[in-house]
């Protein structure tokens, strides 16, 4: 017998888990996506700017999906046409620090590409590392550094039929697109993007390891939906909103409400990025 709608995307095996969710997703859907967005914190007002949603219903409804409970993480599922391609925009994220396992974080994710998603963008809001970044920069992701103490691929050996656990990661962040981004806004940095379970900011200290070790950025989230994205051979493109500077850096106490008023203040260059972005990623995926 199949689990509950509601029961956690890892009560079963979390891939058989996310292919029911994908038979459901495409039977709400006109088409399967080609391109799947996840907007985390500040981003969620930008996804107005591409376009009018044909199908929208909160992720709760779909097997395996829990409701985000974060502030600024909207738990809604929106399908979408952008220039001719199919979009699917998760409106919101589930983290590890809201007591959630591995495979429940990367469970939409793992969702959308069983659907059909080739490509997945991986939005987030971040703190500063490197002083050159400021807030409401938005910044190309060329790599992350997993302090999570977790991975999506643990536990037994994925099914048949799915690769092996033992991913390659040297190009996570596909440089094709990267390069594609580029192309439609030469003003975006990169950047290496440090990810720890928060929910608490990072010390002074930590952020000064961080800064020794590479790290431009630090968040809470986007490094385990990119393994399990990449994992089941999908391309990844991430983008940090910077939102504030980290601490050490910032001289002033950090706050999630700083963070969301942000994302408020860049909603409409983050809407004019991913409406123009969106539709040059779709069937860009080199893999």
């Amino acid at each position: 017998m199949f689990p509950a709608v509601d029961q956690p995307a890892d009560a079963i095996e979390p891939f058989a888990t996310a292919e029911r969710g994908a038979r459901d997703l495409l039977r709400r859907l006109s088409a399967p996506p080609e391109v799947a967005v996840v907007l985390g914190s500040g981003w969620r007002q930008a996804a107005d700017a591409l376009g009018e949603a044909e199908t929208e219903c909160p992720m709760a409804e779909l097997p395996g999906f829990l409701a985000p409970t974060v502030a600024g993480h909207g738990g809604t599922l929106r399908s979408l046409r952008v220039g001719g391609h199919s979009v699917l925009v998760l409106l919101g994220r589930t983290h590890l620090y809201e007591g959630r396992s591995p495979a429940e974080v990367v469970h939409a994710v793992r969702t959308a590409v069983i659907a059909g998603a080739s490509v997945v963008v991986l939005t987030n809001a971040a703190g500063a590392i490197n002083p050159a970044l400021n807030p409401g920069e938005v910044v190309l992701v060329r790599d992350h550094i997993n302090l999570t103490g977790a991975s999506p691929l643990t536990g037994t050996e994925p099914p048949a039929g799915y690769r092996s656990r033992f991913v390659d990661l040297t190009d996570l962040y596909t440089s094709h697109l990267r390069q594609v981004a580029t192309s439609v806004d030469p003003s975006l940095a990169e950047g290496v993007y440090a990810a720890l379970r928060g929910p608490h900011y990072e010390t002074p200290a930590e952020v000064a390891m961080l800064r020794s070790t590479g790290a431009d950025l630090v968040g809470m989230s986007t490094a385990l939906e990119a393994i399990a994205a990449r994992h089941l051979g999908a391309s990844v493109l991430g983008l940090s909103l910077v939102t504030n500077l980290a601490a050490g850096v910032s001289p002033e106490p950090l706050d999630h409400a700083e963070v969301l008023a942000a994302g408020t203040a860049a909603v409409p260059r983050l809407g004019r990025l991913l409406a123009t972005l969106v539709p040059r990623l779709a069937g860009s995926s080199p893999l």
